[in-house]
C-alpha cells in the first residue's frame, strides 16, 4: 500500500505541475483549452486518488493527525509531493 501511495504521489505531482507550467499557459495565452481540459481532469482523479490513499495509510498504520495534515498540505504545494516522498515516505518503503 505505502508503494501504491508513494507512486501516487509522485504522479499527482506531476499532474499539478503539468497543469500549472503548462496546460494554464496554453489556455491563456494560446487559447487553447483542449489540454487544460483533459489534464485537469487527469489531475483532479490523482489529487482524489491521494487523499483516499492518505487517510487509508493514516489508518492503517495508525498515524497521528499531525502526519495526516502534512500529507494533506504536501499535496497543496508545488513541489510538495516530491518533498514528502524524500523526507518522509521513501524511508518507509
Amino acid at each position: 500500500m505505502l508503494k501504491t501511495f508513494r507512486y501516487t504521489a509522485i504522479i499527482e505531482g506531476i499532474s499539478y505541475l503539468m497543469l500549472f507550467a503548462i496546460s494554464m499557459p496554453l489556455k491563456y495565452l494560446t487559447e487553447l483549452g483542449q489540454p487544460n481540459k483533459y489534464i485537469g481532469y487527469a489531475h483532479g482523479f490523482l489529487f482524489i486518488l491521494y487523499l483516499i490513499l492518505a487517510v487509508v495509510l493514516t489508518l492503517e498504520r495508525k498515524w497521528g493527525t499531525k502526519r495526516f495534515v502534512i500529507l494533506f498540505v504536501a499535496s497543496l504545494l508545488p513541489f510538495g509531493t516530491f518533498y514528502l516522498d524524500t523526507k518522509y515516505i521513501r524511508e518507509l518503503v
